[in-house]
């Protein structure tokens, strides 16, 4: 079984960058599809990303597509999420998760172990 610390998250103006981190333990990090979600409050929890096993294959939510890189160090056993061109809707709690699939997958309910979350809030 794996456990996940997510980190990084923070206050970051409209424009901003941040990147998120997501350190593994417990588990064999590279068996692992890995993925980014994030929830605002009062809203539902949502897919921004995920990547295959060995990095090679990522997907992204259209909502982040072309500000967002997901991208993993198995060797050091972490997950990334860099998050450019920041916009206030990106304001949420963000997650990270693994799942035993190899590949990337936008589903919630394929991941099995999660983080408890980093808040990453940007102002305007």
């Amino acid at each position: 079984q794996v456990q996940l610390v997510e980190s990084g998250g923070g206050l970051v103006q409209v424009g901003g960058s941040l990147r998120l981190s997501c350190a593994a333990s417990g588990g064999a990090f590279s068996t692992y599809a890995m993925g980014w979600f994030r929830q605002a409050p009062e809203k539902e929890r949502e897919y921004v990303a995920s990547i295959s096993r060995s990095g090679t294959f990522m997907t992204y939510a259209d909502a982040v597509k072309g500000r967002f890189t997901i991208s993993r160090d198995n060797a050091k056993n972490i997950l990334y999420l860099e998050m450019n061109k920041l916009k206030p809707e990106d304001t949420a709690v963000y997650f990270c998760a693994a799942s035993h699939l190899s590949v990337p997958v936008d589903g919630s309910g394929r991941y099995s172990y999660w983080g408890q979350g980093t808040q990453v809030t940007v102002s305007s």
